[in-house]
């Protein structure tokens, strides 16, 4: 049954007649843990508009049906503050039999959830759009004070027609520095979407809705959310705890995203620079930025590697606090502590030049007999060859897993190891520690990158670690070699270890990028440093 004015449609409508003598029910629209929502005609001024009827229990104690009416009464406040074209509209808040309606704006279309259940994913432009007029309507909500605590696609409308995008249902929304009206150990919102600062039982600000965009982002162009599994509890521990793996169908819009969805809320991207990005990558004439020939996948691919993170210690408190979701009780999120400042930074990149006149050689240097290279020395982070790759174990101090056919060339000061038709290039360099360390090396590059890279655009720098190492990792896209091979996606990790300064990166077509990111996860996780040479 096809849905109506934006909400899932329901049989037998049962209206209730008319309300306040004024909005007369002609159907239910739809109905969710809040109240029901239905159509309805202002008589007043002939128009169709939507009616919410929040749902009370005769049999619940008094107290809770007044703070029930208040959540109502608080919905209509909160919408009714902010005035932006794609946050809904509301008209009226009325009373009757002792129950609060909320009259709004009919939106004729439907919901993002319900465009993903039966026509599919949508390309990467149109999350793109979606996601920009979604961040917009945050970003007002936001200079309100209003966090919106429940961004999932079953509460954005598509109106028909217009294509016009409209953020709906602030009925768990808060006003920043107001008391929360649930009850006490409850949790409002949907896990999948939830960010792990709110999961974790932490306070939420602003960021919280932007991490809930990113899982919105993922799940337009792959049909569900990264983060959905069979159980409660599974949610929780990928929300908190797993690596996090943005879809491949991302393509271009993979920066924004993995801004997006840093675990912590300090360093994630905020609505206005979101926003801008968005609508950049929407633009159908930015055909460098977002090309419109990315396929569309016929079964869902293999999901991309995982976005770095740290490893976290369980302990016997977030077991129980699982263990106890797992039997469904969700006030225990609040026992969760919160391990992840700094724990997700997003991949980062660089693009080198490539230099002129360069000639590759196939090198695959026998080990070393003194220590064989698949194997770690003492207190080494670097993880097994994945198939696929090899082992090679380079003059210059340290070894590395590349992909199979990848040829290398030593061009001071760095080793370079190329694909055929060095369509993929990944970079090493050793050097000795610069001022300031990886963070400041990274930034001083990020900010001379207009002046050195044609087209510099999407850049930025994360503090991170790497085995315990201050480290840094930068990315950005360019408009290329103008070899005819198009824009680059790059990727680079630099860091000190020993003593020294390694600086390891991958570019890769911006079409490609995916696997330009396979190539630089795997470089990043088998490098290993020579201490000998150091």
């Amino acid at each position: 049954m096809a849905s109506d004015g934006g909400y899932a449609a329901f049989p037998d409508p049962s209206p209730p007649g008319v309300i306040v003598g004024r909005y007369r029910i002609t159907g239910r629209l739809g109905r969710g843990g809040m109240g029901t929502v239905w159509r309805a005609e202002d008589e007043l001024l002939g128009r169709q508009v939507a009616v919410k009827e929040l749902l009370l229990d005769d049999g619940m104690p008094d107290d809770e049906r007044r703070g029930r009416r208040e959540r109502a009464l608080r919905e209509a406040r909160t919408a009714a503050r902010i005035k932006h074209p794609h946050v809904i509209v509301l008209h009226d808040v009325v009373e009757q039999d002792g129950s609060p309606w909320i009259v709004m704006e009919l939106v004729d279309g439907r919901s993002l959830a319900e465009i993903l259940a039966k026509d599919g994913p949508v390309p990467p432009r149109e999350a793109a759009r979606i996601g920009a007029a979604v961040t917009g309507a945050l970003h007002a909500a936001h200079a309100h004070g209003v966090l919106h605590r429940d961004i999932k696609p079953a509460n954005v409308l598509i109106e028909n027609g217009t294509g016009r995008v409209v953020l709906t249902d602030f009925g768990i929304a808060r006003v920043l520095g107001s008391t929360t009206l649930t009850e006490a150990g409850a949790f409002v919102g949907s896990p999948e979407y939830t960010a792990p600062e709110r999961m974790s039982g932490q306070s939420a600000g602003p960021a919280s809705d932007m991490w809930s965009l990113g899982v919105l982002l993922c799940a337009a162009v792959r049909g569900q959310s990264p983060f959905r599994r069979d159980s409660l509890g599974g949610v929780l521990h990928a929300v908190v705890f797993d690596e996090i793996r943005p879809p491949v169908e991302l393509g271009p819009l993979l920066p924004v995203v993995t801004a997006l969805l840093e675990r912590d809320p300090e360093r994630r991207m905020s609505a206005p620079e979101a926003e801008e990005r968005l609508r950049g990558y929407a633009d159908p004439s930015n055909v460098s930025t977002l090309p419109n020939d990315i396929p569309a996948p016929t079964k869902p691919p293999p999901t991309a590697p995982a976005v770095p993170t740290k490893p976290r210690r369980r302990t016997p408190l977030i077991l129980a606090a699982l263990s106890i979701l797992v039997v469904g009780a969700l006030g225990a999120v609040a026992l969760v502590q919160h391990h992840n400042a700094g724990n997700s930074p997003a991949l980062a990149a660089t693009a080198p030049g490539r230099a002129a006149g360069a000639t590759a050689k196939t090198t695959n240097p026998s080990p070393s007999p003194s220590r064989s290279p698949a194997t770690a020395t003492a207190g080494s982070t670097a993880k097994p060859v994945p198939a696929g790759y090899r082992l090679v174990v380079d003059t210059k101090g340290f070894s590395l897993a590349v992909p199979d056919g990848f040829t290398r060339s030593y061009q001071p000061p760095r080793v370079f190891y190329f694909s055929p038709g060095e369509v993929f290039r990944i970079g090493i360099r050793t050097a000795a520690p610069g001022h300031g360390g990886p963070l400041a090396v990274m930034k001083a590059q990020h900010v001379d990158g207009p002046g050195t890279f044609k087209g510099y655009r999407d850049g930025f720098v994360t503090e991170t670690t790497r085995a315990g190492n201050p480290a840094a990792l930068w990315e950005f896209t360019w408009d290329g070699f103008g070899d005819g091979g198009g824009a680059r996606r790059t990727y680079d990790l630099c860091w000190t270890e020993g003593g020294r300064q390694y600086d390891v990166w991958v570019s890769s077509p911006v079409a490609k990028a995916e696997l330009g990111r396979e190539y630089f996860d795997s470089a990043r996780d088998t490098f290993q440093p020579d201490q000998n040479q150091n």
